[in-house]
């Protein structure tokens, strides 16, 4: 059997014919430029995120990049985020010209871990960046609590989390602003590059909004020094087509997120979802200190498989100014030895699952000693 890491083809024959009218219809108006389909995603966007805006940008990296500028961070400027994430996070901030400052995960949800935010806040600091990754939204609780008390903007990476919630509210609707990609292979993904700003406050809005497109209030008045950052009409098109579609895809990634579980061994390290989240499983990650292996094993079954990520951003060769040295973030380094991403797609059917998760099993039954649990809370993933 041959199953691929991420099958677009499957849901495209489910939303083709829709796709193929609605792109027909604009190209028939050919009213490209931030024509009624971006509008119109905006507001539906933002009604299902439970935002009252939402600002239709070129990428997820736009939408970080601008969140920030729209928030007055530049030069000299610290934002706190994670090192365990795409390196999109941490490149925004230095775009900005601020500088990210790096905290530790939660070494169960691959998150930011709260309890570490305050000791990395200085009086340079103007924001908080927690990401929701792999689907499971960031501990935002506490992460607000910290932010108000020390005067932050706290800005969503939620790129990878269309639809999760924490508490009963949707990521993007939790912080000042939300960050989303439409990256082709998200939950919600176009057929190219994409992006959104959700935010409630009006005058971050009207600021994003300038800035996506160069600046301008009107055609050659320049209010600020912008960038080409606007939403494509033809993706917003296609976007609107999958909008209505996105919960029954996320409750069926969690239906196979539960098949995983199932059929999985009992010892391996799965994904978590913590009291009052609901994890949208973007991403499957399992871990096992003989992940290396594990991979060559089901490359060699016809399963494809992923790392995310294989090297944080703390060791990459264009973030060494913002280095924390080696050391000083065990429970990121400790993850990404051991972190494996599985086939994770609302198309995966159950049988393919079984046979990913057979393949697991055989893989251990012929090791002479299975592999020790991974001791998620152990104390030197803590310190």
């Amino acid at each position: 059997m041959k199953i691929q890491f991420v099958d677009l083809r499957r849901q495209y024959a489910t939303v083709e014919e829709e796709v193929r009218e609605a792109v027909a219809r604009t190209l028939e108006g050919m009213r490209l430029f931030l024509g009624e389909n971006v509008q119109a995603l905006e507001q539906e966007f933002a009604a299902y995120c439970g935002s009252r805006f939402a600002v239709g940008v070129g990428s997820g990296t736009d939408a970080l990049y601008l969140a920030l500028r729209a928030c007055g961070i530049g030069n000299g400027d610290e934002v706190i985020t994670v090192s365990h994430t795409f390196i999109a996070t941490a490149e925004a901030i230095a775009l900005t010209g601020a500088v990210p400052v790096f905290v530790d995960i939660d070494p169960e949800t691959y998150n930011i871990d709260p309890a570490r935010i305050e000791k990395k806040i200085t009086a340079r600091t103007r924001a908080l960046l927690p990401v929701h990754l792999y689907g499971h939204p960031a501990e935002m609780g506490p992460v607000l609590e910290i932010a108000r008390k020390h005067g932050l903007r706290a800005i969503e990476d939620a790129c990878q989390a269309h639809g999760a919630r924490y508490h009963g509210k949707r990521t993007g609707s939790l912080g000042d602003l939300g960050c989303f990609s439409f990256y082709f292979s998200k939950n919600l993904g176009a057929y190219g590059e994409a992006g959104m700003v959700t935010t409630d406050d009006p005058q971050l809005a009207e600021t994003l909004r300038f800035l996506r497109n160069h600046g301008s209030r009107s055609k050659y008045e320049h209010c600020l020094l912008g960038v080409n950052a606007r939403l494509d009409e033809i993706q917003a098109t296609i976007l609107r087509v999958k909008l209505p579609h996105l919960e029954a895809w996320n409750d069926r990634r969690r239906e196979l997120a539960q098949i995983y579980a199932r059929h999985l061994p009992p010892w391996m390290a799965k994904p978590t979802e913590r009291p009052g989240c609901r994890h949208v499983y973007h991403l499957y990650v399992v871990r096992t200190p003989q992940r290396d292996a594990l991979k060559e094993w089901l490359r060699e079954c016809g399963v494809e498989t992923g790392i995310h990520y294989p090297v944080p951003v703390h060791h990459q060769a264009a973030c060494q100014t913002y280095s924390n040295g080696n050391g000083v973030l065990p429970a990121t380094d400790g993850a990404v030895d051991q972190i494996l991403s599985l086939p994770m797609y609302p198309e995966l059917r159950e049988d393919e699952v079984e046979y990913v998760c057979r393949c697991i099993g055989e893989f251990f039954d012929g090791r002479t000693a299975k592999a020790a649990p991974v001791a998620l809370g152990d104390a030197a993933l803590k310190n």
